[in-house]
C-alpha cells in the first residue's frame, strides 16, 4: 500500500489492542522507502518521518481526551499537507477524517491460531 499511496491521503487504522498496527505502519513506511526505524508514537501522538518518496505523518491517537486536542498538534497541516498520514485509533476522531480517507480494520481470528489476522480495507471506491 505505501508504494501506490498518493499525496494527501489519510489512512486510519483501527484494531484492537495488540492487533498489529504499529507493524502494518512499518511495512507501509517500507513502502515509502522511509528506511528510519518506526515506532508507536503513543505518547507524541504524532512523529514525522522523511527521507522517502513521500513525507509520512504517523499518528497515535489512543491518549487524546478530546478531539480538539488535534488542534493543538497541527493535524490539518498533516492532514491536508505534502505527505501521507496514517492514524492508529482513528475511530476516536472520527469527526475530523477526511471523508475520502482510506479505513483500515485488524482484527485477530483466534480460532485460526494466535498469528492469524484478517484486514479489511474500505478505500471509499465501492471496492
Amino acid at each position: 500500500m505505501g508504494k501506490n499511496i498518493t499525496k494527501g491521503k489519510v489512512v486510519a487504522l483501527k484494531g484492537d489492542l495488540g492487533t498489529g498496527k504499529t507493524v502494518f505502519a512499518k511495512g507501509f513506511a517500507r513502502g515509502l522507502m522511509i528506511d528510519q526505524d518506526i515506532t508507536s508514537p503513543t505518547f507524541t501522538i504524532v512523529k514525522s518521518y522523511s527521507g522517502g518518496r513521500l513525507p509520512l505523518h504517523h499518528f497515535d491517537v489512543y491518549r487524546i481526551g478530546d478531539v480538539s486536542e488535534m488542534d493543538e498538534i497541527g493535524y490539518e497541516d498533516c492532514f491536508f499537507g505534502d505527505g501521507v498520514c496514517l492514524v492508529e485509533w482513528a475511530e476516536l476522531i472520527e469527526e475530523i477524517l477526511p471523508e475520502d480517507c482510506i479505513r483500515i480494520e485488524i482484527k485477530k481470528d483466534f480460532s485460526k491460531g494466535p498469528d492469524h489476522r484478517e484486514i479489511v480495507i474500505d478505500d471509499n471506491t465501492g471496492n
